[in-house]
């Protein structure tokens, strides 16, 4: 009957906190520089104070919309609104006017 005896390879011991220094590397990377990381969060927060000053500069323009609509309105007709924005479109003033352009944008 044959046997064998199997020599313990030094290096056989450091396969397994190999593969976890790999494993445990491999994650870490990814926690900081993948698509849902640290440095990802911080990208998404800068964008997301970004889009809110840009909603904050919309609704404030909208608000203005929506006070010339009312002034516009069938209900309250201003003739002084509906005076100036003819004016504006058609680029026609008297000549002993003075004009001053008011842009809320």
């Amino acid at each position: 009957m044959w046997t064998r005896h199997h020599k313990k390879k030094k290096y056989g011991r450091l396969i397994l906190p190999a593969v976890t220094i790999a494993f445990l590397s491999y994650f870490g990377y990814h926690s900081i520089h993948g698509d849902y990381g640290l440095r990802a969060g911080q990208q998404f927060e800068r964008i997301r104070l970004e889009r809110a000053s840009e909603l904050e500069r919309l609704v404030a323009q909208r608000m203005v919309l929506e006070k010339e609509v009312s002034l516009l309105s069938d209900g309250s007709l201003d003739e002084d609104i509906i005076d100036e924005k003819a004016r504006y479109q058609l680029n026609m003033s008297r000549p002993d006017e003075i004009v001053i352009f008011n842009t809320y944008f």
